[in-house]
């Protein structure tokens, strides 16, 4: 496994606008871009570096990124930022992993953030993409309606519910779409309504036809499979991840 850190996505050469890319020894199957978690306030692309060597070995490649936080960013700035990493790895696959298929995912506010970029086409079109270059997304523990940083931030009360242009629950059905393959994963003792909303995401593409998503519910607390390790020291979420692009790797063939 070759791991190369703090490449810059943007011509704004900041630490919060890099990445660090995973590159199994043999052949690639499809690559796999995270998008940490933190509140938006912190985390770091750093801490995916046990599960990036974890897919390379079993041959899937992998991007870590950074995007701008909170109290130095502003809505919607790091979903801009996030949609510009995903471009760099689109637009870099052949070169770094000789492979094609690309999937987007990340746990808490990154699943807020990969929710956004899958429902709301302006982040992914403002750097040419759109939901067909993507082969699948990975929203784990993510806040399908407005993220509380994002209203805190905002000046409004956190812990109000509120269904506006910054909620990923606001786009579904605005527009006839067909979504790539989805997996949510939510933990059974997730955070405060984490679970309840989850469920209403899932409810809600339903509601309009969508078929090509599951949900793995998982025990324990909000991304708590992070800190489980198990028997061959690879941390839970590694392997969900894995059985994540398995599962889409599937539907490819």
């Amino acid at each position: 496994m070759k791991n190369l850190k703090n490449i810059y996505y943007s011509d704004e050469q900041s630490e919060f606008k890099a990445l660090d890319v995973y590159i199994p020894d043999g052949q690639c199957k499809a690559v796999f871009c995270h998008i940490h978690g933190g509140g938006i306030e912190s985390g770091d692309k750093s801490n995916f570096y046990g599960i990036g060597e974890f897919l390379a070995e079993n041959g899937y490649g992998s991007v870590s990124i950074n995007y701008p936080l909170y109290p130095n960013t502003k809505f919607p700035d790091f979903l801009y930022a996030a949609a510009e990493a995903v471009a760099w790895t689109k637009n870099n696959m052949r070169k770094f992993f000789g492979c094609d298929r690309l999937y987007v995912g990340g746990e808490s506010a990154g699943g807020y953030i990969s929710m956004m970029l899958c429902f709301d086409k302006r982040y992914l079109g403002s750097v040419g993409l759109s939901n067909g270059d993507i082969a699948g997304y990975w929203h784990a523990a993510g806040q399908p309606t407005a993220h509380f940083n994002v209203l805190k931030y905002s000046g409004i009360d956190s812990r109000r519910v509120i269904v506006d242009e910054t909620a990923p629950l606001y786009f579904i059905g605005m527009e006839k779409e067909t979504y790539p393959y989805m997996r949510f994963t939510v933990s059974d003792n997730d955070m405060f309504a984490r679970y309840e909303q989850t469920m209403l995401i899932l409810k809600t593409l339903e509601h309009f036809g969508h078929k090509n998503l599951d949900c793995k519910v998982v025990s324990g607390t909000h991304c708590s499979y992070f800190r489980t390790r198990y028997e061959d020291g690879a941390s839970e979420a590694a392997h969900l991840i894995l059985d994540f692009l398995e599962t889409g790797e599937k539907q490819q063939s």
